[in-house]
């Protein structure tokens, strides 16, 4: 194999892999240390630099970041990384004064985003720090899009996401709330507009076209259309029996909701087994708390209508062949049951709606009525129009809109500044050592054995007095110091030197998971062979060295098993072990900083 390039910032970013798993790359070991030094302004400002919305996201993001974490590799559970985000935004000071200064004298380019949402949001926190006069229009009175009408308050409390939007509109983002837009034709040629971006959403649920459906319409909602009507209180009361239909995230805070608003027996009707959800675990598990109940292999079949009205709905039972890798290869039905209901809530999934974008734009769709968008630009077939978060390419979770309008400011401030939207900085890396002496180290590397902390709740009795009691109180001061000794630090990067290595084995005989091999270079096939531990993971990087001096064997390191731990570093007599802070630079808008048109032009 050729000597690993270390030189490329992917390449340590990779291995930090819950900052390369999150969609917005938040330096999560950083803003841990942080946590565990008690600065948790410090913390929560390493968290709004990527994700926008630390305050949030500690509460909903749908951690992707987690099943990634390598403490996952020693033990069962990951690190509380999202939770601890929450500890940062709960316990910092005022950060107003750290926020980026707008400047006085603007850009003269003005953008337009439509849908107050977390992508639109994040495109106005980046733009405005350069000048850019940015106006959001919003269809309701109140910002945040499906932060506010689809996540329930009991999970994402309305005081939260005023503090953290008011961080943008105090930068100078103007909202014009009540204002939907029914033609984007008249927003382009009469709204005075540089360039438009599109962070809608996917405002529409899917519907379930079975018999019954017409005739119990009264008692048949739309997951998300009723999570919003719930949310403005345009809703207050349900029946007693509830079936939701679907699995996913709003069907979970549809079912949460309804035991709020006076349901006593609620289920989760399933067509496929529990691996097979769409739904987090952790959404799951908070609502079996409640006693919801779930029903696994049940498939819809008919609303069954008595009288004129809902009574229940008949599901087939399922039966399913699944194979050695976990797939589905065979289904079939092998019976029917009814179920009474009150009422139904679908949840079935969400869909772009478009009504609104004329067929003589240039803005050219797919077969499923979805833009055609650039993945890496956010760039419509019309150079001027952008898309992001659901309404670019359906339904995600917020982080993955903030990582849109990341991207999606870099391109729109690269052609309203004359740029191709494709020219973009390339990620940057620094590398520090954290030595102190020859084997002392400026962080806690000691393994902490202890076990992942559990978030405290407000008790059953209590959460079910009103619907905006916020049922996770967070880390507490004992569970925080814990959580945060979890941590592996894997962004103090293992650095070898292999001019200096003496091949003693003093750091292969140390390491804890035999992580370490030296032994003769070859094809990736073949020397995978001869490591001391077995490759567990092939997508999993191997370090390589450069050929040792004495011997010419080289030094390989199983990126997937090593835990950072820096033994090999305080055994190594030679010091050709070292431990070294990577700390991995995404740009976005404010990096990318072109001269205007005006300037060039007097240039």
């Amino acid at each position: 194999m050729q000597p690993t390039d270390t030189s490329n910032p992917d390449y340590f970013h990779r291995v930090v892999d819950c900052q390369w798993a999150c969609p917005a790359h938040t330096d999560v070991p950083e803003y841990i240390r942080l946590i565990a030094l008690g600065q948790f302004s410090d913390a929560y400002m390493v968290n709004r630099e990527s994700n926008v919305f630390p305050g949030i996201l500690g509460r909903v993001c749908d951690r992707p970041c987690e099943p990634a974490c390598r403490r996952g590799r020693v033990e069962e559970k990951p690190v509380a990384i999202c939770r601890l985000k929450r500890v940062a935004a709960d316990h910092k000071d005022e950060i107003v004064d750290r926020l980026p200064v707008i400047p006085d004298q603007k850009n003269g380019k003005r953008v337009a985003c439509i849908g107050a949402g977390p992508a639109s949001l994040t495109v106005a926190n980046d733009l405005l720090p350069l000048g850019y006069e940015v106006v959001i229009f919003e269809q309701w009175d109140k910002p945040g899009g499906l932060m506010r009408t689809n996540i329930p308050a009991f999970r994402l409390p309305e005081t939260v996401i005023d503090e953290e939007i008011g961080y943008i509109t105090g930068m100078g983002a103007e909202i014009r709330y009540n204002s939907r837009i029914d033609s984007l034709k008249k927003l382009l040629t009469t709204g005075g507009f540089d360039a438009v971006f599109v962070g809608s959403g996917a405002p529409k649920g899917k519907e379930l076209k079975l018999p019954g459906r017409k005739e119990g319409d009264a008692n048949i909602h739309i997951g998300i259309q009723w999570l919003e009507s719930v949310a403005f209180k345009h809703i207050d009361k349900i029946g007693g029996r509830v079936l939701i239909i679907g699995v996913g995230n709003t069907a979970m805070d549809c079912c949460r909701s309804s035991l709020r608003l006076g349901a006593a027996d609620v289920k989760v009707m399933a067509r496929k087994p529990r691996q097979f959800f769409k739904a987090s675990e952790w959404e799951l598990e908070d609502a079996e708390a409640e006693n919801v109940e779930i029903v696994v292999n049940h498939a819809p079949k008919a609303f069954v209508i008595e009288n004129g009205k809902l009574a229940g709905m008949t599901f087939d039972k399922m039966e399913y062949d699944i194979d050695a890798r976990g797939r589905i290869t065979a289904e079939r039905v092998v019976g029917e049951e009814f179920f009474p209901a009150d009422d139904v809530i679908l949840a079935i999934g969400q869909e772009n709606a478009f009504p609104w974008i004329e067929d003589d734009l240039g803005i050219q769709f797919d077969k499923w009525h979805v833009p055609v968008v650039d993945e890496k630009t956010h760039q419509s077939t019309r150079p001027d129009v952008f898309f992001g978060g659901d309404a670019a390419f359906g339904p995600k979770n917020i982080i993955w809109a903030v990582e849109h309008g990341h991207q999606a400011a870099i391109s729109i401030h690269n052609f309203c500044m004359g740029e191709p939207v494709t020219n973009r900085l390339p990620p940057t890396m620094n590398l520090s050592s954290r030595k102190m002496g020859l084997h002392e180290w400026s962080y806690k590397n000691d393994y902490n054995p202890v076990e992942r902390r559990l978030v405290p709740h407000v008790s059953l009795k209590e959460r079910f007095k009103q619907i905006n009691i916020e049922v996770e109180l967070g880390f507490d001061p004992e569970q925080t110091a814990a959580e945060v000794q979890r941590c592996l630090n894997c962004d103090i990067q293992t650095v070898f030197d292999a001019k200096l290595c003496i091949e003693c084995d003093a750091c292969i005989d140390i390491c804890p998971t035999d992580c370490l091999t030296i032994t003769r270079n070859g094809e990736e096939a073949d020397l995978v062979t001869r490591l001391k531990a077995p490759r567990k993971t092939p997508h999993e990087p191997l370090y390589v060295s450069e050929p040792l001096k004495q011997t010419g064997r080289v030094m390989v390191k199983d990126e997937d098993l090593c835990v950072h731990c820096g033994l090999c570093a305080e055994r190594c007599p030679t010091a050709a072990w070292d431990m070294q802070k990577s700390t991995i630079h995404l740009p976005h808008a404010t990096d990318h900083t072109w001269p205007s048109p005006q300037k060039r032009q007097t240039a």
